[in-house]
This record gives C-alpha cells, sequence and structure tokens, in this order.
C-alpha cells in the first residue's frame, strides 16, 4: 500500500551539532537543499529539526559567491565549505561537480549582489 503524505515542497532535515540555521537562508542538510523557514541553533552535543523549503521555484537571494558573474541561464551550484551559491562546478578528477548543482540563474546578478534563480529538483546523480 501507498499513500501521498504532502506536496513535497518542504522536508523536516536534522540540524547537527554546534549549528545555527537562519530563517531566510539556503542550508544543505540530510542530502536535501532548501530554503530554512525557521531559525535554529544547536548545542555541542545537540541536534534538532528545522524545515527546509525545497519547492522547485524561482527564489531572490544575495547569499552568493560576489565573484562570479551569474548571468541569466548560468548553471547555479551551493558550495557546502563556503555556503553560498556559485556558478562553479569545481570539477572532481572524474569530471563529476564538487558543488552540489542546484537551479539556473532566471535574472542576473545585480549591483547589489542579489539573484534570481530556479530551484532544481533534488535528485542528484553521478556516475
Amino acid at each position: 500500500m501507498a499513500r501521498k503524505v504532502s506536496d513535497g515542497r518542504s522536508v523536516r532535515v536534522t540540524v547537527p551539532a554546534s549549528t545555527t540555521v537562519e530563517a531566510g537562508k539556503f542550508y544543505l542538510l540530510d542530502g536535501f537543499f532548501g530554503l530554512a523557514v525557521q531559525s535554529v541553533t544547536t548545542g555541542a552535543e545537540q541536534t534538532a529539526e528545522v524545515i527546509l523549503n525545497c519547492e522547485q521555484a524561482e527564489y531572490e537571494t544575495s547569499q552568493i559567491t560576489t565573484a562570479d558573474a551569474f548571468a541569466k541561464g548560468d548553471k547555479v551550484y551551493w558550495n557546502d565549505s563556503t555556503k553560498l551559491l556559485t556558478t562553479q562546478a569545481n570539477p572532481d578528477a572524474n569530471g563529476n561537480p564538487q558543488n552540489r548543482p542546484v537551479g539556473r540563474v532566471t535574472v542576473a546578478k545585480d549591483a547589489n549582489n542579489v539573484i534570481w534563480f530556479i530551484l532544481g529538483p533534488q535528485v542528484q546523480a553521478h556516475a
């Protein structure tokens, strides 16, 4: 038996110990990339849950690597080290991106270092 349990627009994920999550910022947690809808701070030996909005929609953000051009149509990647969006795939020796692909720019970076992008599907596949 199977049944629908949600519309899949958000997912509950675990916030690891010693981590601060701010509402309105993007995060990669439990393998899901999305926009935190609430703020959570965990202690040294404490975890918590947070809801990530992972709806395939258009988002506006300044959480970017400002040195990148972010032209309309550019692929957008998540750099989990810097916690910023980038246009750099940073491929490994096999050509697979080390930065996670997350979407595509719909409105180029403006003078305030703000972009609009469409969040892609959560399914990631590498060779």
